[in-house]
């Protein structure tokens, strides 16, 4: 077995590992991370999380800004049990990456009891965002719709509006898969999200649903309904708050639509991976809005 298939520690019990991954910055990784999480949470299931990006860190502080909430609310809020990855400044070369190989195993270990296992990457090609695409089940990868974001995935003819070759993300991902298939494991299942999508069809955005479902049929990732631009996103990040610890009755009829419709996102969202289970406990935080 690759010694970077952390996962595999406990054969008794895997499990299911959902990385966040791109190139790209700006995509949405960590929200996205950080609502899968709680959702899961939220619907029953142990889980865990990691954040792979020891430099920004911003699953970490998002998480953190959580629990600062819950001290000042004087209530919890549920979440994942998380982990962040670190490392040894001083540590060059093959000693880095023994270094960091050994705090992800150790952070896999720390988890293996755990139903789900949320993993926010970097956003460029280190050995932590390798490793950390080794151990996903299933990878999403958020982008902006538009065209310079899907470079990543396909090297474009943007005249033609066709695929030349796969791009360097694209790249990454098939070698890890290659790692995995060699180990005897599963493929990834990748699913890449189009985040940001306005709510106002335009001839650019039936163009890329064009080039997007070209691409997924030659690359070989599935396509999911991403989050739309809404501010909520950004507003909740300093409260440490996610869609479902928001009270829509509390709000006026527009926040509450846009509520509700970015909630029906997520619902998507864990449909397309393939997630179901009864209904979502919410909370209701006092001035969450």
């Amino acid at each position: 077995m690759d010694s970077e298939i952390a996962y595999a520690l406990d054969q008794s019990h895997r499990p299911h590992v959902i990385a966040l991954g791109s190139e790209k910055g700006g995509t949405g990784k960590s929200t996205t991370a950080m609502h899968l999480a709680v959702v899961l949470t939220k619907m029953g299931f142990s889980v865990g999380s990691i954040d792979f990006d020891y430099r920004q860190g911003t699953l970490s502080r998002y998480l953190a800004n959580r629990n600062a909430r819950a001290e000042a609310m004087g209530r919890p809020l549920v979440g994942p049990l998380h982990r962040r990855i670190g490392r040894n400044d001083s540590a060059m070369g093959p000693a880095a990456t023994a270094s960091e190989t050994a705090w992800a195993r150790g952070a896999f270990n720390d988890l293996r009891h755990c139903d789900y296992i949320v993993v926010d990457t970097p956003g460029n090609d280190t050995h932590l965002a390798r490793m950390a695409h080794l151990n996903a089940d299933t990878l999403i990868t958020p982008i902006n719709d538009s065209l310079l974001d899907i470079d990543i995935i396909a090297q474009l003819d943007t005249v033609n509006r066709d695929a030349l070759g796969p791009g360097i993300y694209t790249q990454m991902v098939w070698e890890q898969n290659n790692r995995r298939a060699n180990a005897g494991l599963d493929p990834i299942d990748w699913i890449v999200m189009r985040n940001r999508l306005s709510h106002i069809a335009s001839r650019n955005q039936l163009e890329i649903t064009g080039l997007m479902e070209l691409l997924a049929e030659r690359i070989g990732f599935r396509l999911a309904p991403g989050f739309g631009e809404r501010v909520v996103f950004r507003e909740m990040f300093l409260e440490g708050l996610t869609l479902l610890d928001l009270d829509l009755s509390e709000l006026n009829d527009r926040r509450a639509s846009s509520r509700s419709a970015a909630r029906r996102e997520l619902g998507e969202l864990l449909q397309t991976i393939g997630i179901s289970a009864p209904r979502i406990r919410t909370a209701t935080p006092a001035s969450a809005a």
